[in-house]
């Protein structure tokens, strides 16, 4: 259904907690066409069920056997170009969350 959706069943070190959000969040995303910038009436019952939808496959995984074969694809949260991604758009909102802090003028 959404190829972002990456296999978290018979990973070493076992999936985490963050890597279950993140496919469920996406999941979410996929079959509601609600992307993460809208309006709280939207955002909060898309949160719920991400929420709900990460304790399932949590449990789902926990249940599950172990697999005879790893799966062929890394996670996202795994790759080192994505944690370098996301450990740059962190230091960019910090810093403007520095300026406005600051009081400083900058753009949006």
């Amino acid at each position: 259904m959404c190829r972002n959706i990456t296999t978290l069943r018979g990973l070493e070190p076992p999936a985490t907690d963050e890597e279950i959000r993140a496919a469920a969040e996406q999941f979410v995303r996929k079959v509601t066409g609600v992307q993460s910038k809208a309006g709280p009436a939207t955002r909060e019952p898309c949160e719920r069920a991400t929420e709900q939808i990460a304790a399932i496959v949590d449990a789902l995984l926990a249940e599950l056997p172990e697999r005879k074969v790893p799966p062929r694809t890394v996670p996202p949260l795994r790759r080192e170009e994505v944690k370098a991604r996301i450990a740059a758009r962190m230091r960019e909102r910090e810093e403007h969350e520095r300026l406005h802090e600051l009081g400083i003028a900058h753009t949006h």
